[in-house]
């Protein structure tokens, strides 16, 4: 395998551009203006990695050459042996970047280094599906200690066996969504539910979204808006859990979103707390909204981890869970709801880099 010539001139012009960045950031006249200056700096910091394993690269390739003429030209086994050595080094390194480059010209998601606001819902199912929203929750929450993130329920709505019709929680930690993004999607259980009698096995679904956090300038809310509601918050069965109305609900009517916040202590602490859960949504609908239109002009089918989509399964008699869009089984379940996730995202994360690859490729061709 070698690059093709579509890689190694975008990786010539990096190239180029990062020289022209580095000697700009000497010029006393750049140095003289603050802002300008961290612009540009900011850019060759991005452009350094990828510039460093370009330039690794070509000395990897110039010193395969010098080695081979060295072999043509020596006479003495000894170093001829150490020759051939070295080629094979080199020729392994050369071919291990000639894998890691193409994915380095990807454009990065800028979402990736955010915290997260996940929302998991029973689906099908009835309580057995509330029950494994539950594990579920406990799964994310388990991943996340595993990473040292912190990790805080925000809004819940549960059941009387110990389910949840709806959790809201926030995952906080850099990284988070890029690990994260891709368990979006129906998840599907089948085992003997504890409701069920008859030991009989039912196939239930909880859907999961994870929401990149995002910051007050990234959408805007206006006041006018929002249709504002406050109640008293409740807990089992309908149960009043104070006198106050302390519980939100937030109407954004544009769009249609509902948010309901009853979690924290206060009405102030709540509407921030919804305000924040209907942020993540709304700047959702707008990717959403924005990666159908590309879909449409570009007609390709992209990986998105819609709603709709079942990704995951998840089968106790079997000790087997599935991920269906890589078509990646393990038979270790127990190891996986305990947070034991990383085979599957590490998975996952290389499978549509490499969709996207082929996409850039694909373009390139037909460019």
């Amino acid at each position: 395998m070698s690059l093709s010539n579509f890689y190694i001139t975008k990786l010539k012009a990096l190239e180029e551009r990062y020289e022209e960045l580095s000697k700009r950031l000497s010029d006393p006249q750049i140095m003289s203006d603050p802002e300008n200056y961290a612009k540009l700096a900011k850019e060759l910091s991005s452009l350094e990695e990828v510039v460093k394993t370009f330039q690794e690269y070509k000395r990897a390739i110039k010193e395969i050459e010098e080695n081979k003429k060295l072999l043509e030209e020596e006479k003495d086994e000894e170093i001829r042996a150490l020759a051939k050595e070295e080629i094979k080094i080199l020729e392994d390194k050369v071919e291990n970047l000639e894998k890691v480059l193409p994915l380095m010209l990807l454009p990065k998601d800028p979402n990736d280094e955010k915290s997260v606001i996940l929302e998991i819902r029973a689906g099908a199912g009835g309580e057995e599906a509330a029950l494994f929203a539950a594990e579920l929750l406990r799964m994310y929450q388990r991943y996340a200690e595993r990473k040292g993130w912190k990790f805080e329920i925000l809004d819940a709505n549960e059941t009387g066996l110990g389910g949840f019709k709806e959790v809201i929680a926030r995952i906080d930690g850099k990284g988070a969504y890029s690990r994260l993004k891709f368990e979006s999607g129906v998840h599907r259980v089948q085992r003997v539910p504890i409701t069920e009698s008859g030991g009989r096995i039912h196939t239930s679904t909880v859907t999961v979204a994870v929401l990149p956090e995002v910051d007050d300038v990234e959408v805007e809310i206006r006041p006018e808006d929002l249709k504002i509601e406050t109640m008293r918050a409740s807990g089992h069965g309908g149960q009043h859990v104070n006198k106050t109305e302390s519980a939100v609900r937030i109407t954004h009517i544009p769009t249609g979103i509902v948010v309901t916040c009853q979690n924290e202590r206060s009405q102030h602490q709540n509407k921030a707390t919804a305000l924040k859960i209907l942020r993540a949504k709304l700047y959702e609908l707008a990717q959403r909204e924005q990666m159908e239109k590309i879909q449409k002009e570009r007609k390709a089918q992209v990986g998105t981890g819609e709603r709709s989509e079942k990704i995951r399964t998840y089968n106790y008699p079997q000790n087997r869970v599935t991920d269906h869009r890589i078509g990646l089984t393990v038979y270790n379940l127990p190891e996986v709801l305990d947070g034991d996730l990383d085979e599957f995202i590490d998975a996952l994360i290389t499978h549509f880099r490499t969709e996207a690859l082929k996409r850039e490729e694909a373009l390139s061709l037909a460019a």
